[in-house]
């Protein structure tokens, strides 16, 4: 039938949200932003997690200049993939290429993989203080409206899927 919506099996939570793991290389940055900003603007629609194969400390400075600018994730913490809280996903969204090249074939989750490039913290060009917290607002604002673009709704990730 046209116009039908497939009915959505529950999520684990018995929920019908869509289960999304972000994943960077220690936890420590960018997908720390997309597991806050895909809270803030869609966690009545999808289960947010976000782990990497190693884990960290949250980046400090990243924390600092998301404070500074109204956004607060001075509780987050980095997990690898055998923390307690990992679900079954729906999607697994890579947010580094070098990552996803090394993992996709061994990470521990199944989900479909997406895979959207925002580089590292070695990608930044920064000769002072200002110049840093510059490149840290600029991949904070990069997440952030990828996030609210590409998850308005979850139709648009299908077509994201490699």
């Amino acid at each position: 039938m046209l116009g039908k919506k497939k009915k959505r099996e529950k999520a684990p939570d018995g929920s019908n949200k869509i289960a999304v793991l972000f994943v960077d290389e220690t936890n420590d940055l960018q997908s720390q932003i997309a597991e806050h900003f895909l809270t803030e603007f869609y966690s009545d629609i999808y289960e947010i997690r976000s782990a990497g194969p190693k884990n960290d400390h949250v980046d400090c400075e990243l924390v600092a200049v998301m404070y500074q600018n109204g956004h607060d994730i001075r509780r987050a913490t980095s997990k690898d993939f055998a923390a307690k809280n990992m679900i079954k996903y729906d999607y697994i969204v890579f947010l580094q290429k070098e990552t996803y090249d090394r993992i996709r074939e061994v990470i521990p989750f199944k989900g479909k993989h997406i895979l959207k490039d925002f580089g590292s913290r070695a990608d930044f060009i920064a000769t002072d203080d200002k110049e840093l917290a510059d490149c840290y607002t600029s991949l904070t604002e990069a997440v952030k409206e990828w996030v609210r673009e590409t998850f308005s709704s979850p139709e648009n990730l299908e077509r994201l899927v490699i």
